[in-house]
């Protein structure tokens, strides 16, 4: 089979029985539809609905249209950006690698990758597909729009096949089938096929998912609240958690506001709000032993996962600190522990100027130079700014496990990302500080500030086990909010803005 693959220009791949792994069903990534662009009471309804898609078959199509029925209906299709911001992530996580070596065999030898998705409607995996995969062409029903809005109903592919099967025609005759289903066989685009690879039952159930070295795009960036994938079962135990979290996370709030450090951080590991100091000690402050000389304070420049990064700085310092962020909403400000957060401008000289006034002072300060969060194992591009302000930075990795939701958005309210870190069952924060770093030699004009930027990322990486990427905030909020990413102080919502200097 791998020699006709090899061979063939076109291969017309099955979606969810040639390329997913067989052990999941389509209900999570229409749940996922439902509760990201939705909400909870649309995931509610699509829960309820569970038995009914049950006994229609679970993925079977007229099961398909129901669940597109309940998560689509009523959702603006210009705002519909979970196709590629949210579902990406969890495709490429079920992603079989014998469906994918299939893909890569066909486009090693210079053919055409025609994806047929039967029964997801289009605009939930043609992003994935064609961004990730690299698919030339998918081919899936489409959602019917009605005055802007998504109506529930998915239109026929008629026309759709019918013009991808004109194309295959035209270019060529040894198209090649590839999937482990019999239904493929009734699919229009089958019978442009001079060859079928039926995989049987046995044989995908033996299936791997694609490890994450063999990817062929890393997905650094993705969207939505959710941690967990949805089935129906972690879906029931999400709805249930959700009052008895909200009343937790009012709780652990009031104690992390309240009491101070050495005695909130027991109290809050108790509720599962837990932290830890990994592979090494607390660094010489200044005033402290071996520091009494110093006049200025010090610079912590750390990796950033979620706006509370400076708190646990301070827990783990033991010491109050001074953080300073390019955006930040007035609640996020408000409930704070660490006191008043300093706003950067994204403007060099006066951001620049802020921080330097801050050392003078004797402040600890912390700067994520990132400029933005990243929820995947990758470091961002190190804005240089911060090699310029002291003769040395202190770097502080920092690592974030949450059992249940995500404490960052790039499409949704920023200002409720500390309060989706706090109803989490459990989580953690690692916080890391590594050896000084000397940057006199930027001050001094020996050394490009972007070398010594690129060198404090590294060093971070290697100690984290993250790739550094020179991707940027711009890359991030292009992709999933169609935005630059700053956040508005009054209510949190992420407007546009100018694009930030290439030399901060």
């Amino acid at each position: 089979m791998a020699e006709k693959l090899a061979t063939a220009r076109t291969l017309v791949l099955d979606v969810e029985a040639g390329l997913l792994l067989p052990s999941r069903s389509l209900f999570p990534y229409f749940m996922l539809v439902a509760l990201e662009a939705g909400g909870y009471l649309r995931g509610l309804v699509l829960l309820l609905l569970y038995p009914v898609i049950l006994c229609m078959g679970g993925d079977s199509d007229a099961a398909a249209r129901v669940m597109a029925m309940a998560a689509f209906c009523g959702l603006r299709a210009s705002r519909f950006r979970a196709g590629r911001a949210v579902l990406p992530k969890w495709f490429m996580e079920d992603v079989s690698a014998e469906g994918f070596e299939a893909m890569r065999i066909s486009g090693a030898a210079g053919g055409r990758r025609v994806c047929v998705a039967t029964r997801f409607p289009r605009v939930m995996v043609e992003g994935f597909l064609s961004e990730y995969l690299g698919a030339e062409a998918v081919v899936g029903k489409e959602m019917k729009v009605l005055w802007g809005f998504y109506t529930g109903l998915m239109e026929e592919e008629d026309e759709v096949v019918l013009e991808e099967t004109k194309k295959i025609r035209a270019e060529c005759g040894d198209a090649v089938g590839f999937s482990g289903s019999p239904e493929f066989l009734q699919h229009p685009l089958s019978r442009c096929c001079k060859d079928i690879h039926l995989v049987t039952r046995e044989d995908r159930a033996t299936w791997q998912a694609l490890p994450r070295s063999r990817y062929p795009k890393a997905v650094v960036f993705h969207d939505g609240r959710l941690a967990f994938l949805p089935t129906a079962g972690s879906t029931l135990a999400m709805l249930m958690w959700l009052p008895f979290g909200v009343a937790l996370g009012a709780a652990r709030l009031a104690v992390a506001l309240t009491v101070p450090y050495r005695y909130s951080t027991p109290i809050l590991a108790a509720t599962g709000m837990s932290w830890r100091l990994k592979a090494g000690e607390r660094p010489p402050l200044p005033g402290a032993d071996g520091e009494r000389g110093r006049r200025r304070g010090q610079l912590f420049v750390c990796n950033h996962r979620t706006l509370i990064d400076p708190v646990y700085v301070s827990v783990a310092l033991d010491r109050p600190v001074r953080a300073v962020s390019y955006s930040l909403s007035r609640l996020s400000e408000l409930i704070s522990p660490i006191g008043k957060t300093v706003r950067l401008t994204r403007d060099r000289d006066a951001d620049g100027r802020a921080m330097a006034r801050l050392l003078d002072r004797g402040d600890l300060v912390v700067v994520c130079p990132e400029g933005t969060t990243c929820r995947e194992p990758y470091l961002l591009r190190f804005s240089p700014l911060f090699t310029e302000l002291s003769d040395d930075v202190v770097p502080v990795g920092i690592a974030v496990e949450t059992a249940m939701f995500y404490p960052t958005t790039a499409d949704g309210l920023k200002c409720l990302d500390p309060l989706y870190y706090m109803i989490n069952p459990r989580m953690c924060y690692t916080v890391q500080f590594l050896e000084r770093v000397s940057t006199a030699a930027v001050r001094e004009g020996k050394e490009p500030r972007a070398d010594m930027a690129n060198l404090v990322q590294r060093k971070m990486g290697d100690a984290l086990g993250y790739s550094c990427t020179m991707l940027t905030r711009k890359d991030k909020y292009g992709m999933l909010a169609g935005n630059d990413g700053v956040v508005d102080r009054a209510d949190g919502k992420r407007l546009s803005a100018p694009a930030e200097r290439n030399d901060k």
